[in-house]
């Protein structure tokens, strides 16, 4: 059994408390929060993009419960670290469990910038324990699916590929999220997922074209990307917070292949995922597994109990991610393509 503390319980954290009750090699022994920790071990009112709204119960008898996080890293029953705190406070807390010699997991974005995202990768390098950031699209069903789509060439090679992922402005920590110099924006909050899924399917790209704009954060709050991965393949992806109210959240890919259409739309419902092929029609292809929250947890917790790294992704994949969206970031500024 791997005894997991989760530090920061906004959205994010409790999200990651429910999914931690589905892995049955980890158990939740510690909380932390400097502003929302519950007297009572009941953590309700708790809002996001994907709705769960049952609350969550901890026994405090079984479980620590502290303001300081440095007490969590003293606390040798606590195996792993899972960080879930506002952007700003990941260098700091993510180093400072390294060094205690804890496995950390890290929600996304890595870090504000690349650079700091480079300074969490080093101290992972010599770290006793695994680290691992928290980019759950490439877990996420339909999505894990599309990568053995593509991997295995069922459908022959992909000609095209489109992502997007769309919302209203966070309505849940807007001091933090409105802060775009420390969240920055939609680009690093939400559209980030798919840059790093892109990167996950087809590699580092050559070179981004962007254009976005600002009207919330002071930072890129919706953005179009253009990726140049390689070969004759078009790959875009639109990332937003621009969505009137009532709009939601969604997302959505779709994939050309040389002999279907792949395409999921988390708006249908059972339907989410459909496959039109050539000469056999429309189809809704069954998605099997839990949330992508789900599965990143298992994985990393599935490392540390086998004595191996995570694989799926790695430190250095998440500082990648950031510094591709810097660079979408460049190109919305400049006007320019920018090579990677």
């Amino acid at each position: 059994m791997i005894n997991v503390a989760v530090i920061g319980l906004g959205f994010m954290g409790v999200t990651h408390i429910k999914a931690y009750r589905k892995v049955p090699q980890a158990k939740v022994v510690g909380i932390c929060d400097a502003f929302k920790l519950p007297a009572d071990g009941v953590l309700t009112s708790v809002t996001g993009n994907v709705a769960d709204p049952d609350p969550v119960k901890l026994d405090l008898a079984q479980v620590q419960a502290t303001k300081d996080y440095k007490e969590i890293l003293a606390n040798p029953a606590v195996h792993a670290v899972d960080i879930c705190l506002p952007t700003a406070q990941h260098v700091e807390v993510a180093s400072a469990a390294l060094q205690a010699g804890k496995h950390v997991v890290c929600e996304k974005p890595l870090a504000r910038t690349s650079a700091q995202c480079r300074e969490i990768v080093e101290a992972a390098k010599s770290a006793k324990g695994y680290f691992m950031p928290a980019m759950c699209m490439r877990f996420w069903p339909g999505w894990s699916w599309l990568k053995a789509a593509i991997a295995d060439q069922r459908y022959g090679k992909v000609l095209a590929a489109r992502f997007r992922r769309v919302s209203g402005p966070p309505g849940w920590s807007k001091g933090t999220y409105f802060k775009g110099a420390e969240s920055g924006g939609a680009l690093l909050d939400l559209h980030i997922h798919d840059t790093d899924f892109i990167q996950f399917l087809f590699g580092r790209p050559k070179q981004v074209f962007s254009r976005g704009l600002s009207r919330f954060s002071g930072a890129i709050d919706h953005v179009l990307t253009q990726y140049d991965v390689g070969g004759s393949i078009a790959v875009s992806a639109e990332g937003s917070w621009l969505m009137s109210e009532g709009f939601g959240f969604n997302m959505a890919y779709t994939v050309n292949f040389e002999n279907a259409t792949a395409d999921f739309d988390l708006s249908r419902g059972p339907e989410t995922l459909k496959i039109f092929e050539d000469g056999k029609g429309a189809r809704v292809e069954a998605i099997v597994g839990d949330d992508g929250y789900v599965g990143e947890l298992t994985h990393f917790i599935d490392s540390i109990v086998a004595g191996r790294a995570p694989s799926v992704v790695t430190p250095m994949d998440g500082a990648q991610a950031v510094e591709i969206c810097e660079a979408e970031e460049q190109s919305v500024l400049s006007g320019k393509p920018v090579s990677l």
